[in-house]
């Protein structure tokens, strides 16, 4: 299949935009590092996502390492999804829109301009969001406040361990407890009932903890209280580091 011509857009402001090359895919973030860089942008991640080319798909959109997802026609992306002229790309779920465009489309739709009356000034060039860099992969990620070089990760796991461990010796402890309030079941039940009601609600809770374990031996460890999160900073470091997101 061959590549054809196509843009970013800035929803925003329509004068913005940004030329895609098949050969080279366009990574977006607040990076300096990235090609199309958002520096501004607080809903934008570092390394966001990632606009390239595909032989046997065409154009697509991929979700790198963002903290908050990349979303194209309201839908988010959780690996690659394929673009069609028009489709809004969203950076986060209130960030900025970026609009996908064939330019090709584009041209043959514009009206052609009389031959009697050309253009007494040129056309004046499209200003690119921002300047290209050369694109260079991540090398490093911070994990608990700590930056560590890509190159000395060795793996990434995330566990769901419960926050209470003990909870179930506590209730039964309480509930044997209570026995001694038996003849008194004005003041039994309502005990056994809040006991059982604080071990199922203690009980459900976890802790999701992401473990990056290094080419030393050294195990580095930072907490999330939702899974979804954690499991996207595992699957953007694998990525980092070569590995499939969904190894175990």
């Amino acid at each position: 299949m061959s590549a054809p011509t196509a843009r970013l857009v800035l929803a925003s402001d329509r004068r913005k935009s940004a030329p895609l090359d098949p050969a080279q895919p366009l990574t977006i973030g607040r990076a300096s590092s990235n090609r199309l860089c958002l520096a501004s942008q607080g809903e934008v991640s570092d390394h966001h996502a990632v606009v390239r080319f595909s032989r046997s798909q065409g154009w697509l959109v991929c979700e790198w390492q963002s903290r908050d997802g990349t979303f194209l026609e309201g839908q988010r992306v959780q690996h690659c999804r394929r673009l069609d002229d028009g489709d809004e790309i969203r950076l986060g779920p209130q960030g900025p829109v970026l609009v996908f465009e064939l330019q090709a489309k584009a041209a043959s739709a514009a009206p052609p301009t009389p031959e009697r009356a050309p253009s007494p000034t040129p056309p004046v060039a499209e200003a690119p969001v921002a300047a290209a860099a050369p694109v260079r992969p991540p090398t490093s990620v911070t994990v608990a406040g700590q930056s560590v070089a890509v190159a000395t990760i060795r793996s990434a796991a995330v566990q769901s361990l419960p926050q209470h461990p003990h909870i179930f010796s506590w209730w039964l402890l309480l509930c044997l407890g209570g026995l001694l309030l038996l003849p008194f079941p004005l003041l039994f039940w309502p005990l056994q009932l809040a006991a059982l009601a604080g071990w199922i609600l203690l009980g459900s809770r976890k802790q999701h903890r992401l473990v990056l374990v290094l080419r030393d031996g050294r195990a580095l460890r930072h907490s999330f209280a939702n899974r979804r999160t954690a499991l996207a900073h595992r699957n953007g470091i694998r990525k980092a580091i070569g590995q499939a997101a969904d190894t175990p």
